[in-house]
């Protein structure tokens, strides 16, 4: 878990590195993160780079800088004097992002006919320059976006490929799960084919990379989660405990924990480098649709088909929030980039947006004409997206719940959806066979 301090206007939060001694650490440079707001320090200790993260999830326009800066000072014993005013000018670039409202509406760029068969799923790069898609026909194909020109298909899976991902933020390279209970690695570059991961026993039905791309994760409809070495390809863990199928999973932002949401109703947090059971996530009546964590990690969120969303504290295993008011089931949740927010979407045709910190129902979305399948934050918290069977995608305002923009073309449901690290460009994948790429200037 991470370590939190309240010392000044702004949360600021410490990962990946106990506190060094300044004695052995040399500061080299700073990093500037914008979502969500953070400063990386790139330090050398014993003859080895390092990065320690200072995240500052609070941070705002109004936030008094000085006094954040001396709380950021007193924790980290490797900063000096000199370095107060480079990291001001960090900060200032930080919150004139913040205070930046402008908003473009988003047009239509390319429309792509991916595959011969339906498409089951499609997942961007960190920049957005490249992407995936999966499809019945049993092939991944890497897209350049700029061109909407095929650059890889990605062929060996003997039945549906229905996950995929890229190892952000680096997209060298992408996992494909299958219906033929196979996991494959792949260079996202070449094509080339590094591993095939076997090991379930029936269909691969989500999956993804660790934030250091040095651990795989796979779910199945076996119950079980496992974990594979991407530099070996070799199986290092098996997690078992769940006693339906495992739909959902996910890496916490430091990569020491995967949490899994089940068809048995439960979600569990592992210890990804043990595969130890940390917590079991008890509380839902029906099976999870998903979970995820914020990105402190230090909650988690899940929905289920009992029409219910709960916010969960990971370090006592306890619902903090209960939220009921779904007329249908949920089938989506997710986080705003800071943690603050939870977005829900169900299959009565509506999105939900909670506050984390009052547990207030804040915004309900209404105007689908058809259930909602997925719903996301883009990366400065300011819209969310949501994706429907009514063959649109919509853009919502965050703060004020009202619909700006509609994303209308395709012929058929809308599966997926998702934004690039910037923000600007929106992928769209349908059961009309084609996916979309959306930009703004």
């Amino acid at each position: 878990m991470h370590q939190r301090d309240y010392g000044g206007e702004g949360r600021f939060e410490q990962r990946a590195r106990p506190a060094v001694a300044a004695s052995k650490a040399k500061l080299r440079k700073f990093l500037l993160r914008y979502y969500p707001p953070g400063v990386i320090l790139e330090y050398e200790h014993d003859g080895e780079l390092m990065q320690r993260s200072v995240d500052l999830l609070d941070l705002s326009p109004e936030t008094d800088a000085e006094r954040l800066l001396d709380a950021i000072f007193a924790r980290e014993s490797m900063l000096r004097p000199s370095h107060r005013e480079p990291l001001r000018a960090l900060l200032a670039k930080l919150q004139s992002k913040l205070a930046d409202e402008r908003h473009a509406d988003f047009e239509l760029f390319k429309v792509l006919r991916a595959h011969i068969l339906p498409l089951t799923n499609c997942a961007f790069n960190k920049n957005g320059d490249a992407f995936v898609t999966g499809s019945y026909d049993r092939t991944c194909k890497v897209w350049d976006t700029a061109s909407g020109e095929e650059t890889h298909t990605l062929e060996g899976h003997k039945n549906v490929v229905y996950a995929v991902a890229f190892n952000n933020p680096f997209g060298d390279k992408v996992i494909t799960g299958s219906f033929d209970k196979t996991c494959k690695l792949w260079d996202a570059r070449t094509g080339e084919l590094f591993y095939t991961l076997r090991g379930h026993e029936t269909e691969i039905v989500c999956l993804g990379f660790d934030p250091s791309s040095t651990a795989i994760a796979t779910g199945s409809m076996d119950s079980s989660a496992r974990l594979w070495d991407v530099e070996t390809g070799r199986e290092t863990c098996v997690l078992r405990g769940h006693t339906g199928e495992i739909v959902s999973l996910s890496f916490s932002t430091s990569g020491d924990m995967l949490l899994t949401g089940s068809f048995d109703h439960d979600c569990r947090l592992w210890d990804a480098r043990t595969g130890a059971c940390a917590r079991v996530l008890e509380g839902h009546r029906a099976e999870i649709s998903a979970a995820r964590f914020d990105f402190a990690s230090g909650a988690a969120a899940s929905g289920s088909m009992d029409r219910g969303v709960r916010l969960w504290d990971l370090g006592s295993g306890r619902a903090t929030c209960v939220w009921q008011d779904h007329t249908d089931e949920v089938l989506d949740v997710c986080f705003d980039a800071a943690g603050r927010k939870v977005g829900s979407a169900g299959g009565d045709g509506t999105a939900r947006v909670y506050d984390v910190a009052s547990g207030a129902l804040e915004h309900t979305l209404t105007g689908h004409r058809g259930e909602i399948s997925k719903v996301s934050f883009n990366p400065r918290g300011t819209r969310v997206l949501t994706a429907s069977s009514d063959a649109t995608c919509k853009l919502w305002d965050a703060r004020r719940g009202t619909c700006v923009q509609t994303l209308e073309g395709h012929t058929d449901e809308i599966f997926s959806c998702a934004f690039n690290y910037q923000g600007d460009k929106i992928i769209t994948g349908s059961k009309d066979n084609t996916c979309r790429i959306w930009t703004c200037e």
